[in-house]
């Protein structure tokens, strides 16, 4: 019988994630992982694998945590249209409550990945399937209700979504100013008329 483990699984997730989220997944070192989660190379390879297992790990406990929780409340909450507007209220309030100027770790990882990562840019390129799919979910239940404007297909004001996400995301860690973010979704949610604003 294996000896039981002596440390909670979340907490050192959630201090490998500090780290990676902090440097990127490049410049954390296993010394930085070690300090960081109080485990020793041995322990903390053992548990969870080498440096990329364990960035996986980080990843998928990290969007569970904030991005996944985030869809599925904002979509059980209200309309479609208030979980579209809801979750980019949220999103940028969380990135001018971020004092680290962090980002988000996603989309980090998606800027860091290079060419040959293929097991993580196929990780990442699921998450953003299925961001998507939030979105397309809502703008195709809003268009039938009459809540969203019919102004673009769904297919295409989905991915004009996503990409306006992921946008924001990146100016937040340069220009993390109310006026900058808001700005950079307007025009989006004015197109689907959840703003005020010309629809047609």
């Amino acid at each position: 019988m294996g000896r039981p483990r002596e440390f909670d699984e979340t907490d050192v997730l959630n201090a490998a994630c500090d780290a990676f989220w902090s440097r990127g997944y490049e410049a954390t070192s296993t010394r930085d992982l070690v300090k960081a989660t109080g485990l020793t190379q041995p322990s903390l390879y053992n548990a969870f694998g080498d440096k990329r297992a364990l960035f996986l790990r980080v990843l998928d406990h990290y969007l569970q945590q904030s991005l996944r929780e985030r869809i599925a409340r904002h979509e059980a909450a209200g309309t479609p249209g208030t979980a579209i507007a809801g979750f980019f209220a949220e999103t940028v309030q969380r990135s001018l409550d971020d004092p680290g100027k962090r980002g988000c770790l996603m989309v980090n990882s998606v800027l860091e990945a290079t060419p040959d990562d293929e097991e993580l840019r196929d990780a990442l390129a699921a998450e953003i399937v299925q961001i998507r799919d939030f979105f397309l979910r809502c703008v195709q239940a809003g268009q039938a209700s009459g809540e969203i404007a019919q102004t673009v297909g769904a297919q295409e004001a989905a991915q004009h979504l996503l990409a306006v996400l992921l946008g924001l995301r990146v100016i937040a860690r340069i220009r993390p100013e109310r006026d900058w973010l808001v700005n950079a979704v307007a025009p989006a949610l004015t197109l689907l008329g959840l703003l005020p604003g010309k629809t047609a």
